[in-house]
């Protein structure tokens, strides 16, 4: 049905599950033209380009933990809707895991409204973290159709953060920033979440649980960076501090 997540349980099911079985790109070692080649091929796609809409994958931790901030998150989602209508125009497209190896996709959404009934639909389910799963669709959309920014909200991590790194870097030769933010004080989820945003060239923040004024100046700023790029992150950070947060750490 339109609109509903798609159910990829692997890398490869994420690509089928768009209508394509082709291996994601990049799935072996590439010789530098091979990379040149890829690269130059995502950047044509560009939504940085001008007048095109921002494009920005907003990636979940669905995991029993996260039901508290999953409440949250859909409360507070139509801010970033409200702060990119200031600034030109933004879709969405909802990517979370949860459960035993269960990891979906939506389509791309234009409205708040249309975000908020898809994410109260979906419950936390107890499993492990698939972080991987998620950078990989993100890399598949990026050049397929292009992508401005990510959005990753969790607090753990359960995977090789040798595999992440290696993800978020084809992620940073596209041009593609990871905003991660956090939710409390683990010091592997904040070592890694940290190196995934420096190799992406985006910024890595954490927040309090339940702390939705916090949550919701961090979405607020990311919105911003996707909908009007770095110009209008660094203009809302003259009175964000979310922003601010932000843009100190960008490359």
């Amino acid at each position: 049905m339109a609109g509903q997540p798609s159910k990829p349980k692997s890398t490869g099911d994420l690509a089928s599950a768009h209508g394509t079985e082709t291996p994601l790109p990049g799935a072996r070692p590439s010789a530098a033209e091979e990379i040149a080649a890829f690269v130059a091929r995502a950047r044509a796609m560009s939504p940085h380009q001008a007048g095109a809409r921002g494009r920005l994958v907003f990636a979940l931790d669905a995991t029993m933990s996260r039901q508290p901030t999953w409440d949250m998150a859909c409360a507070l989602q139509a801010d970033m809707f409200r702060e990119a209508a200031s600034l030109g125009s933004l879709d969405i497209r909802l990517v979370y895991y949860r459960g035993l190896n269960e990891c979906r996709a939506t389509r791309w959404i234009s409205d708040s409204a249309e975000l908020a009934r898809l994410m109260g639909k979906i419950d936390c389910q107890g499993g492990n973290t698939q972080i991987g799963k998620a950078l990989s669709e993100v890399r598949r959309e990026a050049v397929a159709s292009g992508v401005r920014a990510v959005v990753f909200v969790g607090d753990a991590i359960e995977e090789p953060v040798d595999d992440l790194c290696a993800k978020a870097g084809e992620l940073g030769l596209l041009k593609v920033p990871v905003f991660m933010f956090q939710e409390g004080h683990d010091i592997a989820a904040e070592q890694a979440f940290r190196e995934i945003a420096r190799l992406t060239g985006g910024a890595w923040c954490r927040f309090d649980p339940g702390a939705a004024a916090q949550l919701r100046e961090l979405l607020r700023a990311a919105a911003a960076y996707a909908a009007g790029g770095r110009k209008a992150l660094l203009a809302l950070s003259k009175t964000a501090g979310g922003a601010a947060r932000l843009i100190g750490q960008m490359k």
